[in-house]
């Protein structure tokens, strides 16, 4: 009987190749299999270019479809299907890697393939990896405390209405937005009566070509990057 590989939900960081723990960067060069996510409507990895220099040479690509949707069904039936593909490649015997951007276990697609994976087989081999995470690395890019002492963080979504939003940022002493540019116009109306546009920082395309940090969110565009994140610290004028 052929021994079952192991998954490892690899977080590659937000760009700088050099972003990767030691421990991430072993287990790419040990693995079998790299598992890819990328938009069914290219097979274009953000996350494969930061990992690629860190792959054994010949390493077996795989690029899983995830749609960029909200129907849930649509969405199930890709983990499903995606979920499947995994599990056969370790059936064979094969370890291999799920690369995602950041942390594998914060905002990532991992975490829906390794839920998904979980109901299909509960005794399957997964091991998570943890990645510096954007907003990390955009506070050490600034030289930005995030919390200190009895300060609190929030860690929250731009996808959210704004009464959530502001509900949020009321009780909390610092702030990190990620996902910021999908509602940045509503974010910003939001950040400006709470009078926290001066306390803000937005930061795009972190450790990649074109990064862009803007220091007053009033000079951002309507709609920035995809990879766009916003830093809020309530208590000191960045």
């Amino acid at each position: 009987m052929t021994r079952q590989g192991t998954l490892y939900g690899i977080g590659v960081g937000p760009g700088d190749p050099e972003l990767l723990t030691l421990k991430a960067v072993r287990a790419l060069g040990e693995v079998d299999v790299i598992f890819a996510a990328s938009s069914t409507k290219n097979d274009y990895s953000t996350a494969y270019g930061i990992a690629k220099p860190h792959l054994k040479p010949g390493v077996e690509v795989i690029n899983l479809g995830f749609p960029m949707t909200k129907d849930q069904d649509e969405l199930e039936a890709a983990w499903d299907k995606n979920a499947q593909i995994v599990s056969e490649v370790l059936k064979r015997g094969d370890n291999a890697a799920f690369i995602t951007l950041g942390d594998p276990l914060t905002y990532s697609t991992y975490g829906y393939l390794q839920r998904t994976m979980l109901k299909m087989d509960p005794s399957i081999k997964l091991e998570a990896i943890p990645g510096i995470t954007s907003f990390h690395a955009a506070a050490a890019k600034i030289g930005l405390v995030l919390a200190e002492s009895k300060e609190s963080l929030l860690i929250t979504s731009g996808v959210t209405d704004d009464e959530s939003l502001e509900r949020q940022l009321d009780v909390a002493d610092n702030a990190v937005i990620l996902k910021a540019y999908k509602n940045f116009e509503a974010i910003r109306g939001t950040l400006e009566k709470m009078r926290l546009n001066d306390k803000t920082v937005l930061v795009s395309r972190l450790g990649m070509d074109g990064e862009s940090i803007l220091m007053d969110i009033k000079d951002a565009p309507k709609t920035p990057h995809y990879f766009s994140l916003a830093l809020v610290k309530k208590n000191n004028t960045i």
